[in-house]
């Protein structure tokens, strides 16, 4: 699992150098497949059931699940990068959202938010806490910033599969939900929207919008609990 998740994090930090204005979001998910495969591992997403791409692109009011393309990034754009690697049998899941070029102050509040949030998410993902401990302290850091969860779509825990029990909601009450167990490995997301957290499936099936246009943010993170706190396996800082 730390091999893995520093493969992640290593593959992200290469993606997020080369998002710049102009670039197409399939140039990012060749960056992503080419890394991810030359430290001899393969990207999660792949093992997906008609997925045929190693990251989700997200551009703007795009939430989750966005299909790399040749779309062409401008400048003011945000764009979230979301991947996976499954290296020797584990996988680790992680994701952000930048800014193309400049964009606004509220633009710029809107993804420091989602940053701040899932830095106090993973700070409750302790052994004497719940899940609900999480998921209530990301709706409150989010609403309190007068913007909006989006509760259709949860973390998750991380490991053999991809995809595990328990589900992380980015909301609840705390001191509710599944007990957090020492050696649990999470993927907690920060899901959100800057003004309803409703939202919409594209024609395409997989990328998943707000239903008004607002704009999406993503931020992820895989952690191992351990005794003395949580550790983040895929920091890219």
């Amino acid at each position: 699992m730390k091999i893995s998740g520093r493969i992640c994090a290593h593959t992200l930090k290469k993606i997020l150098d080369n998002v710049k204005v102009g670039v197409t979001t399939i140039f990012l998910d060749r960056i992503a497949r080419d890394e991810i495969e030359k430290s001899k591992a393969t990207p999660s997403f792949l093992t997906v059931s008609d997925y045929h791409w190693a990251i989700c692109t997200t551009v703007n009011e795009q939430v989750v699940h966005g299909i790399p393309d040749e779309r062409i990034l401008k400048e003011g754009d945000i764009i979230g990068i979301d991947l996976g690697v499954l290296y020797k049998g584990f996988h680790t899941d992680m994701a952000t959202t930048i800014p193309v070029g400049k964009v606004t102050q509220s633009i710029g509040k809107f993804l420091e938010v989602g940053k701040k949030t899932l830095e106090q998410a993973i700070s409750q993902a302790r052994v004497t806490n719940r899940i609900g401990d999480i998921s209530a302290t990301i709706q409150g850091e989010v609403e309190k910033a007068g913007y909006s969860v989006v509760k259709n779509l949860t973390g998750h825990g991380v490991g053999r599969k991809l995809h595990e029990e328990p589900m992380i909601p980015c909301f609840g009450q705390k001191k509710t939900g599944p007990k957090i167990l020492e050696n649990m490995f999470l993927a907690i997301e920060v899901i959100y929207a800057q003004s309803s957290g409703e939202i919409k499936l594209q024609d395409d099936n997989w990328t998943i919008s707000t239903a008004d246009r607002s704009l999406g943010g993503l931020f992820e993170q895989t952690i191992q609990v351990t005794k003395s706190g949580p550790i983040v396996l895929t920091s890219y800082l």
